[in-house]
């Protein structure tokens, strides 16, 4: 079928009745944890840890997951690797991230479509990352872009050491656990820009007496304007390599030594 993102999702097989009613249970089960996810309480990588850790119950056949999220730098695209949920899938990601850019999870994140291989030793789509990943003992992998309405989130990549561990039926559940996945990771990610610019707001009102009273002391001294007085603790900031309230701060405390020493003297 065919995907908001426009590409084709593979086909699916039949399977016995026991053996979907297991996998229908493990895509359940995580399905239920991602809606138990409190982003408010946790930190983004905290959630994208736990989606990592629910993809594996989700997806019959995975041994451990990565998440990546997609980072959109006009005019390219950045992957960036954010959780693993087994150290051997963080050592799969610094082969694709970091030595190679090649690999399942950049493909999937970056193209919007499903990418699977069952034998990554031979995989043409990666010619450096498979044999690599294959060296490892590591043989099959599933990627599934997270999707939101015209907008690609990232990736959920899952790995087993075996060879086509990773059937259409299990292609097919990662599709579906991957759509609230993404609006979870989506949801974390707004949250944490939310505060971190809480964060620089409370800083700036923090910071903004010490640099009003620098801008006061400067047009003391020389009758200018405060927006001349900003001006030349700009310029003092750039010479020093520092930030301008950090200036501002050494003025105000050598104006009030100064003033100390006057009146003690006096």
């Amino acid at each position: 079928m065919t995907n908001p993102m426009g590409w084709i999702g593979e086909s699916r097989t039949t399977h016995s009745s026991e053996e979907s009613g297991g996998d229908e249970a493990g895509l359940q089960a995580g399905l239920t944890e991602l809606a138990g996810l409190v982003t408010g309480s946790q930190s983004l990588d905290d959630v994208l840890a736990s989606v990592a850790t629910f993809a594996v119950h989700a997806i019959p056949g995975a041994e451990g997951a990565g998440v990546a999220v997609l980072r959109v730098e006009y005019p390219s695209h950045r992957v960036e690797a954010r959780a693993a949920s087994h150290p051997f899938v963080a050592e799969i990601d610094d082969i694709e991230y970091v030595t190679l850019n090649e690999g399942p999870c950049i493909t999937a994140a970056v193209e919007g479509r499903t990418v699977r291989s069952g034998s990554l030793g031979g995989e043409k789509m990666w010619p450096r990352f498979g044999p690599r990943v294959g060296r490892l003992g590591v043989h099959s992998a599933l990627s599934v872009p997270l999707l939101l309405p015209g907008q690609v989130v990232g990736a959920i990549t899952v790995y087993a050491r075996g060879k086509d561990a990773f059937t259409d039926h299990a292609t097919y559940l990662g599709e579906q656990f991957a759509s609230p996945a993404a609006v979870a990771v989506h949801n974390a990610q707004v949250l944490a820009k939310a505060q971190e610019l809480t964060l620089q707001l409370k800083a700036a009102l923090s910071t903004r007496p010490i640099i009003d009273q620098a801008i006061g002391l400067l047009r003391s001294r020389t009758g200018g304007t405060a927006e001349e007085a900003f001006a030349r603790l700009r310029e003092l900031s750039q010479a020093e390599h520092t930030k301008v309230v950090v200036v501002a701060q050494r003025l105000v405390d050598e104006a009030v030594r100064n003033a100390r020493a006057r009146h003690s003297g006096s």
